[in-house]
C-alpha cells in the first residue's frame, strides 16, 4: 500500500538534537512536494535513489505476504499483526538509535490519530486485496496526492494553481478506468482503496504536524504501539464475532510466516523510505514513487497470475502521468519561491 516515510513529511527535518546518526541537514529551499520545512542538502543522492528503489520493490512485499495470509486469516487479524511485529521490530532500533519510546503528552493526541487513521487504511487496502489484483488496487490508492493537494486548499488553505487542480481531476479520471472493471468483477469491494486513499491522505496531513518536532523512527514505533494496542482492543471486544473480517484464529504452519511478513516488510520498507529522504531531496525521490506500480504489478502476475486488463492499465498510465505532472509543477513553484520571483501562474 503507498506508504511513505512513517514519520516525515519528506522535506521536514526533526529537531537537530535529534539527528543521529544521519548526515546533517541545513536550511535549504523546498524540495517541491509543497510541504515546505528544511530539506537535506545530500551528499549521497544516489544512494537515497537505491534506497528509494528498495522501498518500492519491498513495499509491496507487505501486499503480498497480506493477501497470501488473508487466504486462511481474517483482514482484522492481519491489520493488528502489521502493528504488533513492526512495533516489536521497531523497538530494538529505537533502542540502537536512542529514540525516545514515549510520546511527549501534547503529542499523544495526534499520534493516536495518526494510528488510527494508517490503521484504518491498512483494514481498507488488505480487505481489498484480498479479492482484487495488487496493481488495480494500488493504481486507485495512487489518488491518495491528488486528494492531499485538495485538502490543502480546502481545509488547509494552500494555494494551489489551476493546472495543479487539473492534473487532479485527470488523475481521478484515470482511477475510474482502473474501478470500472474491478467493480464489474468484484463489486463495492473495488471501492475500498479509495478509503484507503482518503484515510492515507488524512494521515499525511497529521504527519506534517508532528514531523516538525519528532524523529521519523520513534514515530514509526509509536505508531505501531499505538496502532497495535488499538487493533488488539478492537479484535479483543468483537470477540466471539460473526463478522468474518473481525475473527481470530491461530495460524497454521506457513501462515505464520506471512503474517510475520506483513510486520516485516512494513518496517523494512519505511525504514528504506525513510533513510531515503536522508540522502537524497523528496523532489529526486518523488517521481521513482511510481515504480511501485510496476514491482506491484510483478509481483501480483508471479504470485497470483493477476495482470490489470486493457482499461486499468491505461488508467494506471494516465494516474502515473498526471502524478509526474504534478511533481514538476511543485518543481517550478519551489524554484520560483527560491528566487523570490512570482511564479509562473499554475
Amino acid at each position: 500500500m503507498f506508504r511513505t516515510a512513517d514519520g516525515q513529511s519528506p522535506d521536514t527535518a526533526p529537531p537537530k538534537s535529534r539527528q543521529r546518526p544521519w548526515p546533517k541537514r541545513t536550511p535549504g529551499r523546498a524540495s517541491g512536494t509543497g510541504h515546505g520545512g528544511l530539506v537535506t542538502r545530500p551528499d549521497h543522492p544516489m544512494l537515497g535513489v537505491g534506497l528509494m528503489i528498495g522501498f518500492c520493490i519491498t513495499a509491496p512485499l507487505l501486499d503480498v505476504a497480506a493477501k497470501l495470509a488473508s487466504a486462511q486469516i481474517s483482514v482484522g487479524q492481519i491489520t493488528a499483526a502489521r502493528f504488533v511485529i513492526q512495533a516489536a521490530i521497531m523497538l530494538p532500533v529505537c533502542l540502537v538509535l536512542r529514540q525516545s519510546l514515549r510520546p511527549e503528552r501534547q503529542d499523544i493526541g495526534l499520534i493516536s490519530l495518526r494510528a488510527l487513521l494508517l490503521l484504518a487504511a491498512t483494514f481498507f487496502f488488505v480487505s481489498a486485496i484480498r479479492v482484487m489484483p495488487l496493481a488495480d488496487a494500488l493504481a486507485i490508492v495512487f489518488v491518495e496526492p491528488f486528494l492531499i493537494l485538495l485538502m490543502g486548499k480546502f481545509f488547509l488553505g494552500e494555494t494551489i494553481g489551476a493546472r495543479r487542480i487539473g492534473a487532479a481531476i485527470v488523475g481521478f479520471a484515470g482511477v475510474l478506468m482502473v474501478i470500472q472493471p474491478s467493480f464489474e468483477a468484484f463489486g463495492t469491494v473495488a471501492l475500498l482503496p479509495l478509503g484507503t486513499a482518503v484515510t492515507f491522505a488524512s494521515y499525511m496531513l497529521v504527519t506534517r504536524k508532528l514531523s516538525a518536532r519528532m524523529d521519523p523512527v520513534a514515530m514509526q514505533y509509536q505508531t505501531a504501539v499505538f496502532g497495535g494496542a488499538m487493533a488488539v482492543v478492537i479484535l479483543a471486544a468483537s470477540y466471539p464475532s460473526n463478522a468474518p473480517s473481525l475473527q481470530v484464529t491461530m495460524p497454521q504452519g506457513i501462515y505464520w510466516l506471512w503474517l510475520f511478513g506483513v510486520g516485516a516488510f512494513a518496517s523494512l520498507s519505511h525504514m528504506l523510505i525513510t533513510m531515503a529522504l536522508r540522502f537524497a531531496p523528496s523532489a529526486t525521490l518523488a517521481p521513482l514513487h511510481y515504480t511501485e506500480l510496476i514491482s506491484a504489478g510483478i509481483f501480483g502476475y508471479l504470485v497470483f497470475g493477476d495482470f490489470p486488463n486493457t482499461l486499468a492499465l491505461t488508467g494506471i498510465a494516465v494516474i502515473l502521468l498526471a502524478g509526474l505532472y504534478v511533481i514538476h509543477r511543485e518543481r517550478i513553484t519551489a524554484r520560483a519561491q527560491v528566487t523570490a520571483q512570482p511564479p509562473e501562474p499554475i
